[in-house]
């Protein structure tokens, strides 16, 4: 803002008297408040970071170690068993200090060597603690004397459920640990301050990881193929395997954490393909509930919103994340990148590039872009004040430059032609500096034409069409290179996409979860749906941003559109919620949900395909500094056993128990992954090194080329306060997806909703005449049902029957 302030601050005629320079001082007091704005984040920043510096300490706690040992030294004791003395006769000052000021200054160095000392032995006390992950394994009714010392928390018994997508029930009493986190956390802890405690990610042995994957491999191999991978599995593990292990136990000394960085640039920055669609992901707005139909007004409560979260972010008032019930903290790395960050093509990998702060950001519409500052005399700009700066964007009717209406196709297709005319043709002049102001943005918004959402005479379909529109748009309607793209439709629904190297979809689901929460039940609307308010009259217009695009240019242009189009054109979605049951009947049935859940993808997609797949389940690892994700491979020889048994008809009481088998497995591969004894992330990394030393190992390249034509994922719900579904049902948010990761193969994503509902989302190609969308859904849900009927109680009816919402999705006229 500042920088379009200062281009009318001062200006200047020459006058047959000489030069007649004039001040407008109401520009230059927009500077002056901008500036100060500026000025106050970095002291904010500055004192969270020696606050987060001091972590578990205070820095108050400084002045008290001191004033007690300069007390102490008062009645002629002497703390330091004679440290004090040895410090004063080395003071390089100690000639021109009296002797009282020279006892002073040495008992104030001691004390900061002391305080520091302490700090160091609480951080590693900490850090230890939360090393042992042996509570995750405890079953219920057995918990070791090791966990029992270790793990609990307050005064009252607490009823540990683990994440959702482990829900397994452990019950403690609460003795120690609570205690124990308290006394090495100290005060209450800004977002990163357990940065510094967290331990980092183990490196298993390679025996172990070598088990686990032909454990894994076995019921989908033939017994010649089994036997094949276990020759090559045992001259890996006997020869390279050793030496590419020392390497990576090297790295993990030296590195935070050995995967994260080559998983970022690896997996997704050196990708050539389009990330629309084989990367990017997105989150929806609430199902049922549209909170204004006024376009303008929604943009305005959800921008301000986001610039709250920006706020608390770079302040640290978000609370860290932890696993739930437990005080286990979780790695918050992730959440730097939020804002402010885009990532830049490159001809053989692209790069990610964070700036501190942004003021404004990148909106488009009907093929314009637009600058739309964010904030005014050092001020955010209030929700009636965006949603007039909106409605000024929606009501300019100047037409796209030639070539700027379907500019935003390069981010939509391959990467390598999308960094040559990045080179080429953004080099200089006023391409760069619009190309800049849209990189630089805190992030982007597309103004939407289109109505989406699950309404009108088919709201099934609808529901699917909304979620393409999210994926991938027009393919040049969302800037897929940026952090992430609000969009808001005509009818005042609204939704995201998000790049996907930066972070995982679990820290965009935290930010989505406070937005949407914060635009309906702390904003609101007035009568009219609009945005609660005044508006400041001498607010400038947004900027047109300008554009002098060749036709070389536009033509490439046109060959990024050609390929995401087509790419966009084959994908097939279907979006459903199961409103017939939901966690809280699973859990009746004493089975983890995300295991049930699991277990009946695997059911339904053996009736789809008649055969198993390799299954990749998504799973976090930040209980370790800077950890993402491992992969949890879901079919089981457990899984498989259960499926077979079902569809050959075996006894309820025969398939019951291999059920349950096959969840407990389930459960003990997702606590694997968890505590960094996953399989995926470590055989990648001996792949890496491998490549490195230039050595080619036939067991890692026959690994890393296997097909995860089952692709799933839960978005857990992590706020959950944020959301009252006794009081206000309708506002159920529907989660998000994302695009297959086979061209033969299913994407699913799900969300555990309350106790009652589970939103799945599903992908997968038109051009694979084996998979349909659509089919796969109402597989799913057969399984579901299915199951819940095999593992229910006798004479028990554990599903819910739910209030149809699907025929008429409600406005704000409605509530």
């Amino acid at each position: 803002m500042a920088e379009a302030h200062q281009a009318v601050a001062f200006q200047f005629t020459i006058t047959p008297d000489g030069i007649d320079l004039q001040l407008s001082h109401q520009a230059l007091r927009q500077v002056y408040l901008s500036g100060l704005r500026s000025w106050k984040k970095r002291v904010v920043r500055l004192k969270n970071n020696v606050i987060t510096g001091v972590y578990p300490a205070s820095p108050s706690s400084w002045l008290f170690v001191v004033v007690a040992i300069l007390a102490t030294m008062y009645t002629r004791s002497d703390p330091s068993m004679g440290l004090i003395a040895k410090i004063q006769e080395h003071l390089p000052v100690s000639d021109s200090l009296s002797m009282q000021c020279r006892t002073v200054v040495s008992a104030v160095l001691f004390s900061t060597v002391l305080w520091l000392s302490l700090i160091f032995t609480m951080r590693l006390c900490l850090k230890q603690l939360l090393s042992y992950h042996g509570w995750m394994f405890e079953q219920h009714g057995k918990v070791s004397n090791t966990t029992k010392i270790w793990a609990v928390s307050t005064s009252n018994t607490l009823k540990h459920t683990l994440p959702t997508v482990i829900q397994s029930v452990i019950i403690i009493k609460c003795t120690r640990f609570q205690a124990m986190v308290r006394i090495f956390s100290g005060r209450q802890p800004l977002l990163y301050s357990y940065q510094g405690s967290l331990p980092n990610l183990p490196v298993p042995a390679v025996k172990d990881t070598v088990k686990r994957y032909l454990e894994s491999a076995r019921p989908l191999m033939s017994n010649a193929e089994y036997e094949r991978m276990v020759t090559l599995a045992k001259d890996f593990e006997s020869s390279l395997g050793n030496r590419l292990q020392w390497y990576l136990k090297l790295k993990a000394m030296w590195a935070s954490n050995y995967v994260s960085d080559w998983w970022e640039e690896y997996i997704y920055l050196r990708g050539r393909s389009p990330i629309m669609v084989n990367s990017n992901y997105y989150g929806m707005d609430f199902l049922y509930v549209t909170p204004t139909p006024i376009q303008a007004a929604r943009a305005g409560n959800t921008l301000h919103a986001c610039l709250l979260y920006r706020r608390k972010l770079n302040r640290e008032e978000i609370k860290p994340s932890r696993v739930p019930g437990l005080n286990i903290p979780l790695c918050a790395a992730q959440c730097e990148r939020i804002f402010n960050t885009t990532r830049i093509p490159g001809e053989e990998t692209d790069s990610l590039v964070h700036w501190q702060d942004s003021e404004y950001v990148a909106v488009f519409h009907r093929g314009r872009y637009f600058r739309l500052w964010l904030y005014h005399a050092g001020r955010i700009l209030s929700p009636r004040e965006i949603e007039h700066q909106i409605q000024r964007i929606l009501d300019d009717m100047s037409p796209p430059a030639p070539g700027e209406a379907k500019l935003a196709a390069l981010t939509a297709g391959d990467r390598i032609p999308w960094a040559q005319a990045r080179k080429e043709f953004f080099g200089a002049g006023v391409n760069k500096r619009s190309l800049d102001c849209i990189e630089k943005a805190a992030f982007f918004v597309s103004l939407d034409d289109d109505e989406q959402g699950m309404m009108g005479d088919d709201p099934a379909g609808n529901l699917d069409r909304y979620a393409k529109s999210l994926l991938h748009g027009r393919c040049y309607d969302r800037w897929f290179d940026k952090s992430f793209t609000v969009v808001v439709y005509k009818n005042g629904k609204n939704g995201l996409n998000a790049e996907h190297s930066w972070a995982d979809a679990p820290i965009m689901a935290h930010l989505w979860e406070y937005v949407m929460t914060t635009d309906c039940f702390q904003l609101g609307y007035n009568e009219e749906g609009h945005c609660k308010g005044e508006v400041d009259s001498s607010l400038p217009r947004p900027q047109r941003l300008t554009w002098d695009i060749p036709e070389q240019c536009q033509e490439r242009v046109e060959q990024s559109l050609a390929v995401a189009q087509a790419l966009a054109d084959d994908i097939d979605f279907h979006v459903f919620p199961l409103e017939d049951f939901g966690k809280g009947a699973i859990k009746k049935c004493k089975i983890s949900p995300d295991a049930f859940i699991q277990i009946a993808l695997q059911l339904a997609y053996y009736r789809n395909r008649g055969t198993f797949s390799l299954t990749y389940e998504a799973s976090m690892t930040r209980l370790f500094r800077e950890g993402r994700t491992e992969t949890v491979r879901s079919c089981t020889s457990e899984s498989c056993a259960f499926v077979r048994a079902l569809e050959d008809g075996e006894s309820k009481e025969v398939c019951r128990r291999l059920f349950r088998s096959a969840s407990e497995r389930h459960q003990q591969l997702y606590r694997l992954a968890m505590t960094g004894a996953g399989i995926d992330r470590h055989l990648f990394c001996l792949y890496i090194v491998s490549k490195y030393l230039g050595e080619e190992s036939p067991f890692l390249k026959e690994v890393l080329s296997e097909t995860w034509r089952l692709s799933t994922s839960q978005t857990p719900l992590q706020q959950v306060e944020l959301f009252d579904f006794v009081n206000h049902p309708d506002y159920t948010t529907c989660g998000g997806g994302f695009g297959p990761v086979a061209d033969d193969g299913y994407g699913v994503s799900y969300i555990i909703i309350g106790e009652n509902m589970i939103n799945f989302h599903i992908s997968s190609k038109y051009s694979c005449p084996q998979t349909d969308s659509h089919l796969f859904g109402a597989q799913i849900r057969q399984a579901m049902m299915d199951l819940l009927q095999l593992m229910s109680p006798d004479k028990t009816d554990l599903s819910k029957p739910q209030q149809n919402h699907s025929q008429k999705p409600k406005s704000k006229k409605d509530l």
